[in-house]
């Protein structure tokens, strides 16, 4: 059954699971918090690219107000809740709403080899980056996700992985990423290194 939504467009994308601070300054928008503040509800964040508006956002639950300007502003902390599709857009209120249906994962789990070859070379990224990696534990059936959350990834990735209706693709596309991304990154350290034992400062 569709719900109507309010929505936030913004050049980026939101993940399940992952942290956005926002600073709220827009009129439109400043009516929108507050009436999400007030009614306790979570609000949907969309990617924006120029003119075109993705069909498939996030939902951002208020977990702080971190600051309150005198002139109405406000800086907010938000973290990703569910996937939504949107059905319809509505425009008759100052802001961006939608007609939405929560969308979940429909096809298999992801097999226990591919979340720990996913895992293990996100850490070892991590680990080469200077980054403590995420010493969580427990079992998540949508991990690629948290993975994800930790790294830096280009926007059309991010919103084919926010898009996908399949933790082991997600885990595959995510798998494939990391062997790209760890050549480069091994390069980079041993030009660093090498050009560290080059000469000293006197």
């Amino acid at each position: 059954m569709a719900r109507l939504l309010s929505l936030f467009l913004l050049d980026a994308v939101l993940l399940p699971k992952a942290p956005l601070p926002l600073h709220i300054f827009e009129p439109r928008y400043r009516e929108m918090i507050a009436e999400c503040l007030s009614e306790n509800r979570a609000f949907g964040v969309l990617r924006v690219e120029g003119e075109r508006v993705a069909d498939v956002g996030c939902t951002a639950e208020i977990v702080a107000v971190s600051k309150h300007y005198p002139d109405g502003r406000m800086d907010i902390v938000t973290e990703g809740r569910e996937r939504f599709e949107v059905i319809e857009f509505q425009t008759d209120r100052a802001f961006l709403q939608g007609e939405i249906n929560y969308i979940g994962d429909t096809a298999e789990f992801a097999r226990p080899e591919q979340v720990r070859v996913a895992v293990e070379l996100h850490k070892e990224i991590l680990g080469l980056m200077g980054a403590v990696p995420d010493a969580t534990t427990e079992p998540d059936p949508q991990i690629s996700f948290r993975l994800a959350n930790s790294m830096p990834l280009d926007l059309d990735f991010k919103q084919a992985l926010l898009s996908s209706r399949s933790e082991s693709e997600r885990l595959a596309q995510l798998v494939q990423h990391f062997n790209r991304l760890l050549p480069n990154i091994r390069r980079a350290i041993r030009a660093r290194t090498k050009a560290g034992g080059n000469g000293h400062a006197i």
